[in-house]
């Protein structure tokens, strides 16, 4: 719910400040202290002005969902009841599976523990929550992944049902009545676990395995933060406005290389303790001018590590060779301590940091009374950004492969932006968070075509799977992701053909080592230019123009950043409209039968063939099947790879 900030409040409070005795002005500072790493920047109460802005932001924010009604938070409080009985009723019936009596079954306990942006109290309409599962010694990871998954399936209030279980940190994922719930697991060495038990205590970690402990983290790190935060109310309207914003400029994104929910937390923390007496309003713009300045690789810490010696891996780089090469670390502050940001590369931390720089701007136009708040949260047009574009094109033959599907190449993409940014070639690679859902393969000819945000798949359920002539099946569903690739000035050919295919190979390769891999599963990557844009987006879309506050469209600031450690320099001209239209790219089309190789150039738009003597015969075989394709993208980057009983051409026929 919304809340207004009483001038009377906090003028009464700034009255009683000023008027206290200089042992309690001492008393307060030693107290602050002891809050981060250094004192506060500064401790001064706030003026009216600070008030009036505050007020002005909680208003701004309300449109945009960021606040639940009381219904809302009443049904999630339900939701979790529904849960909590359901964990216990498992956990009881699997003791008694496992020969426990009766009467010690009752009192063995279990609890479901929330963590993330719900227990900070900053979630959003419709978000997810992030629970944990806490079991006592004698239930298993394996019992929580087959009895209790199957328990879960035969609720008749969940859906979209999904275990990750090879994952860094094993997730069930489920819709519980409406409510997208991650839930993770973790077996304590107890006998039992009481209703009301705290998860702080480090000693509870001792021969607990890596994986209960990174599960347990999220709890223990989200206690930690609240606790450490001078006021609790002026840091959760912050923070929500800070999400939203990140959320807004397309910088909010763990997966892809970007700062995820506990990050933003953790940077807004350590705001709160450098200006402990400031509103939100003032803490938006101080956050910005901390963190535009801020002197990367040096990490953000809400405290001074923990020392305790249980034998978990902990970040340092003194001790730890890798942990020299993150770029931006933000630690996390509970044992054993973690970079929470150990995903962003050097692409995404440009793009984060002229994010800073331009937030810096609006907030301090904001204050000086020239704009108001929703200048904050405009959308930048990620499309109008760029000549170049890569398109990464997932496609499945119905909803529930989709979803895995999409969820594999996610969380792969970071990893061709780190590859990308080794060629020297590239200046940017800068992925859209954002991931469009096309309407069904089968309805449009076999092409995507992006529906607008939010919309959903198909209004019926999934159409019959068929095959084509060759006996392959036809993807129906496609999602996409766009990758603004800014060049060098330089007229050269750009050869991306190893870097997209180890991307997709190393993606066919979790897929089967995860048995994922299903019939009319697809991966395809594309090099598209802007003017082709109107095949995969709406004109809505494309033709949106980012604007400054004068009207005028926005150009993107110089990148100040220091190349990453040990290695090769690369200047990085702007984020966008750098490059030329004399830069040419390799790629090839790879099947069971051929390779052709294709110079596309991206001056004119047309593609000449480049083939050796020896692959002319199989060149003219291609071509033959290649002209009965539906060509979405003249100049394009086709990588498919035929996998088993898989084709990944047929997204294309």
């Amino acid at each position: 719910m919304s809340k207004m900030w009483p001038a009377s409040q906090y003028s009464h409070s700034n009255m009683q400040h000023q008027n206290a005795g200089k042992q309690n002005e001492h008393q307060n500072q030693q107290n602050l202290k002891t809050l981060g790493m250094t004192s506060a920047i500064s401790t001064a109460g706030p003026k009216p002005i600070d008030i009036e802005k505050t007020n002005e932001l909680n208003e701004a924010l309300t449109p945009y969902g960021v606040f639940e009604s009381e219904g809302e938070m009443h049904h999630r409080m339900e939701v979790l009841g529904a849960l909590h009985r359901l964990v216990r009723q498992w956990i009881r019936d699997e003791s008694l599976r496992k020969n426990m009596p009766p009467s010690v079954a009752d009192t063995v306990g279990g609890n479901i523990y929330t963590f993330g942006s719900y227990r900070l109290g900053v979630h959003h309409r419709g978000a997810d929550i992030d629970a944990l599962c806490v079991a006592p010694r004698h239930i298993d990871r394996t019992d929580y992944f087959q009895s209790f998954y199957e328990l879960l399936k035969l609720q008749p209030q969940v859906k979209d049902l999904r275990a990750v279980e090879d994952a860094f940190v094993p997730v069930i994922k489920m819709n519980f009545d409406g409510i997208e719930i991650d839930l993770l697991f973790a077996r304590l060495a107890l006998k039992e676990i009481p209703d009301s038990f705290d998860l702080r205590d480090d000693i509870l970690l001792k021969n607990l395995d890596q994986k209960c402990v990174r599960s347990l983290n999220g709890c223990r790190v989200t206690d930690e933060i609240l606790r450490l935060v001078p006021n609790i109310n002026n840091f959760r309207l912050t923070l929500r406005t800070i999400k939203l914003w990140a959320k807004r400029h397309g910088i909010y994104s763990n997966t892809l290389g970007y700062l995820g929910g506990v990050s933003w937390a953790m940077l807004v923390a350590r705001t709160c303790q450098l200006y402990p007496n400031a509103l939100p309003a003032t803490l938006v713009n101080k956050f910005f001018l901390v963190f535009s300045q801020w002197k990367w690789p040096q990490p953000v810490l809400l405290k001074q590590p923990d020392h305790v010696n249980l034998g978990f891996p902990v970040w340092d780089p003194r001790v730890n060779l890798s942990d020299r090469f993150h770029l931006m670390p933000i630690i996390t502050p509970a044992y054993p301590q973690q970079n929470s940001t150990f995903n962003v590369t050097v692409s995404t931390r440009t793009v984060i940091m002229e994010e800073f720089r331009l937030g810096l701007a609006i907030t301090d136009e904001i204050m000086l009374g020239n704009c108001g708040w929703e200048r904050l949260f405009e959308a930048p047009n990620f499309f109008a950004r760029y000549k170049h574009f890569i398109v990464l094109l997932a496609a499945s033959a119905n909803t529930d492969d989709q979803l895995q599907w999409c969820g594999l190449v996610e969380s792969r993409i970071r990893h061709l932006i780190t590859t990308m940014e080794r060629n020297e070639h590239i200046t940017l690679a800068h992925v859209n968070p954002e991931c469009y859902n096309s309407i069904p393969l089968h309805t449009n000819n076999g092409q995507p075509l992006a529906l607008p945000p939010g919309a959903p798949v198909t209004e019926h359920s999934d159409p019959e799977i068929k095959k084509n002539e060759m006996g392959e099946v036809i993807a129906n569903y496609c999602s996409m992701w766009f990758i603004g690739v800014v060049f060098k000035k330089t007229n050269v050919n750009v050869d991306l053909t190893n870097d997209i295919l180890s991307f997709t190979k190393a993606v066919h390769f979790q897929a089967e080592n995860t048995n994922m891999l299903r019939e009319g599963m697809t991966i395809e990557a594309r090099h598209v230019r802007r003017k082709q844009l109107h095949q995969y987006l709406s004109p809505s879309l494309i033709q949106k123009r980012e604007r400054t506050q004068s009207g005028n469209k926005r150009k993107p600031m110089e990148p100040h950043l220091p190349p990453p450690p040990n290695a090769s320099h690369k200047k990085t001209k702007r984020l966008s409209e750098s490059s030329t239209d004399e830069v040419s790219i390799l790629s090839y089309n790879e099947d069971s039968n051929s390779s052709n190789i294709y110079e596309v150039n991206l001056q004119n738009g047309h593609a000449s063939n480049h083939t050796t003597a020896e692959t002319n015969k199989q060149t003219a075989e291609k071509s033959e099947h290649s002209n009965s394709c539906s060509d979405v993208a003249t100049a394009s980057c086709q990588c498919r790879i035929r996998s088993n009983a898989v084709c990944h051409s047929t997204f294309m026929e």
